[in-house]
């Protein structure tokens, strides 16, 4: 499985940004996608995850209400809608994939991309 992420970019605070994820190759072994960012400095963090069926989804707290997390079946493309951008969300952005929701939140990924960095303003 391939991740490819995308979308990432200079934005004022208080802004959006869409980032794009694209999965190829054997997608059939996916069962959860999750973004995660890493600011420098600090750890990796989880921000948000959903099933491959886009039933369930699941964020992290300093992102609710703020970020969605939503797939495109067709595509095979999981999206994360930021909106209300602070200037702490500045970080490389990840997306990751793996076995379960549950395993992608923890950590746990079979898959990862390469980040695509966001950098918010004040």
């Amino acid at each position: 499985v391939q991740l490819q992420a995308s979308g990432g970019g200079l934005v004022q605070a208080g802004g959006s940004l869409r980032l794009s994820c694209a999965a190829s190759g054997r997608t059939h072994s996916i069962y959860a996608v999750g973004w995660f960012r890493q600011a420098p400095g600090s750890v990796r963090e989880f921000v948000a995850a959903i099933s491959w069926s886009g039933f369930s989804t699941q964020y992290a707290d300093s992102v609710k209400g703020r970020f969605t997390i939503s797939r495109d079946n067709a595509m095979n493309t999981v999206y994360l809608q930021m909106d209300s951008l602070k200037p702490e969300d500045t970080a490389v952005y990840f997306c990751a994939a793996g076995s379960s929701k549950n395993r992608v939140v923890e950590g746990n990924n079979d898959y990862w991309g390469q980040g695509t960095q966001v950098t918010v303003s004040s």
